[in-house]
């Protein structure tokens, strides 16, 4: 009789190691997802995603191929699939900042001008 992954974690962690290895499976998978991976996994061909954003099948395309992308366009992108995008900010000497908007910061003084 096979076992789950569950089944084997249960047998041989306590249940903080247990929550531990699970987040660290989320981050593992969320770091090697694409965007291209990510619309399939929400069940979107790019056609649909297209008409979503009021764009053309081709830039949906081409969003995905690129390497680099402004974060309006990102957030639109993961919005259009019924998502929401967080941005965090980590220092080794700091609790995590998470940035709802990079206006914010500019109206704050806290930020570049």
């Amino acid at each position: 009789m096979a076992l789950s992954s569950d089944d084997v974690l249960n047998r041989h962690l306590s249940a903080a190691g247990r929550k531990k290895a699970k987040a660290r499976t989320r981050e593992l998978i969320a770091e090697y997802k694409t965007l291209q991976e990510l619309r399939k996994a929400r069940e979107l061909t790019q056609s649909r995603l297209a008409e979503i954003l009021g764009v053309t099948q081709d830039n949906v395309s081409r969003i995905e191929k690129r390497s680099d992308v402004l974060l309006s366009t990102l957030r639109s992108y993961v919005e259009a699939m019924g998502g929401e995008l967080d941005l965090v900010v980590r220092f080794p000497d700091h609790e995590p900042v998470h940035i709802r908007s990079l206006s914010d910061l500019n109206t704050h003084g806290d930020g570049p001008r």
